[in-house]
This record gives C-alpha cells, structure tokens and sequence, in this order.
C-alpha cells in the first residue's frame, strides 16, 4: 500500500470523527449580518484556528474592522513543493424564516436521503462543510506524514456573505505574508452526485438599496388619494421598467463589455446534458424566465442579471391601514459578468431611476457590495492536477463549469496577490445554500477531503 492508499484508509477510518466536528462547528451561529451574533462569529474562528493549531500549523485570530480573519502557516516539508493558499469562511447567512426549517438551524441533525445520510444546518455546505473537507484533508496528512507535503497558508474569513467588505484591505495589507503559488478554494459545487466538477467562470456582484422619498409625512389615502405623488407606486413602476418583453435588461449601456462565449464553450456546456425543465421543478417552477434568445447555461454562467430582492414601504401589518406612504424602498442585485464593470453597472442603474422620477420625489441609493465577473485559467499546473486528483476519486472527469454566483475572493486573489485559483467545490444543487434547511451530503464531505489529499499529494510530486 503506497503512501496515498494509506492516507486515504486512515481518512475513511477517521470519517465518523470528521461529521462529529463539522457538527460541533455547526452548532456556532457564525452570522455575519446581525451584530447580535459578533461574539458568535469570534467563537466560530476560534474553533478552527483551533483545529488548525492541533494538526501543526501556526494559527492566530487577526482583526478587522467587523469580525476576525483566521491565517494559519505550515512549512511543509520544504524542497520543491509548492506553497497553496487555502481559503474559506466561517460565517453564514441568517437562518430566517424560522418557521420553514425542519429542525433548528444551529442544532445540526444528521438525517437519511437519496444518497445516504447528510447533515442539515446553517452553514453545512456554505461553506463550513466545504472548509473542512480541506482542514480534514490536511488532518490525515499531519497523522500520517507529520504534516502536509506542500507549504501551506490557510485563510478563514468571516464576512463573506455580507460581501467580504475587509478582506480586499487585508489582503493588500498582509500580500508579503500571504504569499503563494496558487490559492485553492472548496466553495462551489459538483455537477451531480456522482460527477465532481472544477468552476472556471464566476459571475460578479453589484447589490444595492434604492429609496424613494416623495411626501414630508404618511397621508390619508382618501384625503390624498388621486393628488399626491405614491412612492411605492412609483417605485414597482420604475422596477418594473428593468426587463423588457424578452428579458432584456434595460439600462443604457448595461451590455457594455459583455463578451459572447465561444462556439467550443457552447458545444461543451451543451454537451453536459442539462435540464432546465428538471431544474425548475425541484423549485416548483416550470417556465424559464430570462433572456429569450439565450440557452439556459448560458443564461446561468455567462449573462448578466437585474433582480429585485426585496421591497417595502407603507403599512405591512394585520388587518387594514389606508396610508400613502411617503417613503418605498428597494434592494436591488445585478450578477455581472467578465468584461462588464461594477461601477458602471451602479452609476448605470442610478441614472435610469433619475430619468424615471417625476419632481417631487428624490431617490437616494447606496451600494452594499460590488465585485467583477471573472473566467479563470483551467490550463495550470494546479488546475491539471486537480482533474486528476477528482478523476481518480470520482472515476471520471470533472466536469469544468461556471457559477451563476459570486466569490468576489477570486478577483481580490488576482488582482492584490497575483494568484489563480482552483475552484474544487463538492456542493449539489439541492443543498439549499441560503434556504431553510442547508444541508450537505456525508457523501460529498467524504469525497471532498479524499480529493483534497489527493491533490496535495499530486501536487507535492510536481
């Protein structure tokens, strides 16, 4: 039995302790968006700078301006190995609407499904699960060998999903600390249960909040009603002035840098056998919406989108109140892709209101967070070897995918740190990342750390 034969035997012996952590990390509420949970958030990286300290490397808390950034060294053997910058987060969503979850959001439970058993919490697969199936990975290295064959940084942040706002500045600020060959993230997903898949196209992210303001007080809607200017009325109307017939985002020069895909890339995505119908009816839903003319991945991975996330204004409670509100709010995201600029895309949006408001309603709009589109190198050395680290576990190749989402940690890792990075994610399209009951497959918790040490072991050769 060869050295990679045995890691993957003691990884397989080990697994029931490895779900035995996840779930302990779970149990953290690690929510990044509600100061309540701060504490929580510190909690949750001390849990894995610890684990990170118990299997050799150098772990400390670094703080930011919100919540701490967990970096962790090990030397590796030295020699010719390269050095791999491994990221992930620690934080998670809010579990909202409570009463949609069929367990409590923080008390994980391990339950049986079509492949087997998966855990069910906030954060399984996004991304604990995921940033441990590395941390797992790294553990059986440190059993067996005494530590990982490559030199290893380690970076756990914990405000990605509120868009990662202190990362890019500690980047910059700790670029000569972080220095590497590659970064490696498990933040992405499969193409199914039994095809892994390398992501080499994000789509970027431009979120913002639209307010409207028209009355200096709430009026009778009977007093008022048929004189004075609604903004909410005038709110959906402008919002709903986003799409044309065809799905046609409209906002003067939003296309602006949105490159075509090439006819090999078409050929490949369809040749990966997709089914809209069969994605939509695992939601519910049966009529594709978007861009007419385009295919479904393409409408998915490589074009550009305007949603409106949420709006409110006016009286929301039981029963009835006849108010013209004086105020409406919207949150609105566009998902960019390459070529397009964030910015553009923000100033675009702010113009097509203010060409829409009549003059005694004032707009004001701030930005959350914004970030490019990017395709990423699949040509590497890293790349290569982790399609052959997948092909080995799986018994085939990785299907090479983009993502409708964003990780705008990509970008900051090009751009500050010079690096590309290997996309090597092992979540599902059912694990309801941000939905009530997340959850995450053992199975795919179980490959995953196998496949990362086999990467590691692959890249260590050279």
């Amino acid at each position: 039995m060869d050295l990679t034969e045995k890691l993957l035997a003691a990884i397989d012996a080990d697994h029931e302790n490895a779900v035995g952590r996840l779930v302990e990390w779970l149990r953290i509420p690690s929510i990044s968006a509600q100061p309540g949970h701060a504490a929580d958030c510190v909690r949750a990286a001390e849990w894995v700078r610890d684990q990170l300290a118990g299997i050799g490397f150098t772990a400390s808390l670094r703080p930011t301006p919100k919540h701490p950034v967990v970096v962790a060294h090990h030397p590796g053997p030295g020699g010719q190995a390269p050095h791999l910058l491994y990221y992930g987060h620690y934080d998670v969503q809010p579990a909202d609407p409570l009463e949609l979850w069929k367990s409590p959001p923080f008390d994980p439970v391990i339950v049986d499904g079509p492949h087997g058993r998966r855990v069910v919490a906030r954060g399984a697969v996004d991304d604990k699960g995921q940033t441990l199936t590395w941390i797992e990975a790294m553990r059986g290295w440190h059993r067996l060998a005494g530590g990982p064959p490559c030199a290893i940084t380690a970076v756990i942040e914990g405000e990605e999903e509120i868009g990662s706002p202190n990362l890019a500045a500690f980047l910059r600020q700790h670029a000569g600390e972080l220095r590497a060959d590659a970064a490696i993230i498990s933040d992405t997903g499969m193409w199914d249960i039994d095809t892994p898949a390398l992501t080499n196209r994000l789509r970027g992210l431009c979120y913002m909040q639209l307010d409207i303001r028209a009355a200096n007080r709430d009026l009778h809607s009977g007093m008022y009603g048929g004189s004075a200017l609604n903004p909410l009325n005038l709110i959906t109307k402008i919002l709903g002035e986003l799409h044309d017939a065809n799905g046609r985002i409209q906002i003067p020069g939003f296309y602006d840098g949105v490159k075509e895909i090439s006819a090999e890339q078409r050929a490949a995505w369809q040749a990966l056998g997709f089914s809209e119908h069969d994605f939509l009816a695992d939601i519910g839903l049966s009529v594709p919406m978007g861009e007419k003319d385009r295919s479904p991945l393409e409408r998915l991975w490589a074009r550009p989108t305007a949603d409106i996330n949420g709006i409110w204004g006016g009286y929301t409670g039981p029963g009835s109140k006849t108010v013209i509100a004086n105020e409406a709010h919207a949150k609105i995201s566009f998902r960019l892709v390459p070529g397009q600029d964030h910015e553009k895309v923000a100033e675009g949006f702010k113009a097509f209101v203010r060409a829409r408001l009549p003059a005694d309603a004032k707009a004001s709009f701030e930005v959350f967070s914004s970030s490019s589109g990017m395709e990423v190198p699949d040509n590497s050395r890293f790349v290569q070897a982790a399609k052959d680290a997948l092909a080995e576990e799986f018994g085939k190749p990785p299907a090479m995918i983009g993502s409708g989402g964003s990780i705008p940690v990509v970008l900051d890792m090009k751009q500050i740190l010079g690096l590309d990075t290997v996309l090597m994610g092992f979540g599902l399209d059912d694990d309801q990342v941000h939905s009530p009951n997340e959850k995450f497959e053992l199975r795919c918790l179980h490959a995953g750390t196998r496949s990362h040490a086999r990467l590691l072991a692959k890249l260590a050769r050279g």
